[in-house]
């Protein structure tokens, strides 16, 4: 075996993650650079559209910190999914600008229209509708929500139908 090099664990990376986490390393001082975990993570979502254990355990070797470390910032924010989820998330800000401006009824509409619940993806994995979101800061474009990390504001079921038909 001389001359071979075992598999790492953060070989499961692309090199546009390792690119972008390189991007977000340099941000911080050598000895910090568990800081750099939310934005490696985001990279790796966006590319695979959830963390699983093993791309967790990549991030972990290759930012150099314990895998338990990321395991605990991948469960407590909830932009991440740690399960496969359809292809375009859409998440609800439900906080109290939007819900006095109607984000109820964005909810139900939603869920008619897809046939799902919140925390469900349909069936041809499609669609994910997140479960509540607290607030995503754009209380004044309630209701609002956010699909695929793009803001759309000022939301009734008709502009949610033209939004949600415009996706591949």
């Amino acid at each position: 075996m001389t001359g071979m090099n075992p598999q790492r664990k953060s070989d499961l990376l692309s090199d546009h993650v390792k690119h972008e986490i390189e991007d977000w390393l340099r941000r911080y001082p050598e000895n910090q650079r568990q800081s750099a975990l939310l934005g490696a993570l985001r990279a790796v979502q966006h590319e695979h559209g959830y963390l699983s254990t093993e791309l967790m355990d990549a991030v972990a070797e290759y930012i150099g910190v314990p895998e338990i470390a990321v395991y605990e910032v991948a469960s407590f924010y909830s932009m991440f999914e740690l399960e496969p989820v359809g292809r375009h998330t859409i998440a609800i800000c439900t906080n109290i600008s939007c819900m006095l401006r109607g984000s109820d009824r964005i909810v139900d509409h939603l869920e008619r229209k897809l046939g799902i619940r919140l925390g469900e993806s349909t069936p041809d994995g499609k669609f994910y509708l997140k479960r509540e979101e607290e607030c995503l800061a754009a209380c004044c474009g309630a209701p609002m929500m956010q699909v695929d990390h793009v803001y759309h504001e000022h939301l009734t079921p008709e502009k949610v139908d033209e939004i949600l038909d415009g996706l591949e």
